[in-house]
């Protein structure tokens, strides 16, 4: 069967992932709050087997044991911040695969956002879950990782398919899309995708998820050449 992706809205820019790789049930990818995923599977008649978290962060675990209370599901993240997911029943890393009915994820280790952040790659799905570490035209903050960290991870991230849907847990879109024209101003690509984007947020219409194949065209953070630039242009766009 072929997945089903539900998006759902949570506190002023999250997107919290319902992946639905069997017909009437799914994992949960990063709950920060239990109140969207609670309604919509009631909503919807589905039934929550596992959640995915990506990383510690509130905004992205807050909700795990409400879920978890209420569903019985179990509970799967990074096992370098094991000590920070609640709940956790299973701690995976790099090279483990988590399989949910006919499909497997495998888990890449991203470390850069922060020091344990691992993403779910499904390769048959073509879906990755990159938590807060790949953006649409942008990347994570560096909280706990160094410029280093984070290019080795988007190099990772970079590697997969072009064709790979990617779910990102934010809609930061926008301001990302202003600043990377600034640091590409002749790039063709990325004032088309930045045009795009503003008729799509002026109607209030989510950018994401998107093509994998665009961000090697228009992401400033993945076309850098080096951890000092990708620094650099990191540094930028935390004072932008």
């Amino acid at each position: 069967m072929p997945a089903a992706l539900h998006r759902l809205p949570a506190f002023a820019d999250n997107y919290i992932w319902l992946f639905e790789y069997a017909p009437g049930t799914v994992a949960v990818v990063d709950p920060g709050d239990p109140a969207p995923v609670l309604a919509a599977v009631a909503e919807k008649g589905l039934e929550v087997s596992h959640i995915l978290n990506t990383h510690w962060h509130p905004d992205h675990v807050g909700g795990n044991l409400a879920v978890k209370q209420a569903t019985g599901c179990a509970i799967v993240g990074p096992a370098r911040e094991a000590d920070k997911i609640p709940g956790l029943d299973r701690a995976v890393d790099e090279g483990d695969e988590v399989t949910l009915g006919a499909h497997s994820a495998d888990v890449l280790f991203v470390g850069a956002h922060t020091a344990g952040h691992i993403a779910f790659h499904f390769p048959a799905a073509q879906i990755l879950f990159p938590g807060d570490t790949l953006f649409a035209m942008g990347c994570g903050r560096l909280f706990e990782g160094t410029p280093e960290d984070m290019f080795r991870a988007l190099g990772k991230l970079a590697r997969l398919p072009g064709e790979t849907t990617v779910c990102c847990a934010h809609e930061y879109t926008l301001s990302n899309a202003r600043f990377a024209v600034t640091v590409e101003p002749e790039n063709a690509a990325l004032a088309a995708r930045y045009a795009e984007v503003q008729a799509a947020r002026a109607k209030n219409r989510p950018t994401v998820p998107f093509a994998l194949s665009q961000e090697l065209a228009t992401n400033p953070f993945v076309r850098a050449q080096s951890a000092e630039e990708l620094g650099a242009r990191r540094r930028a766009k935390d004072a932008f």
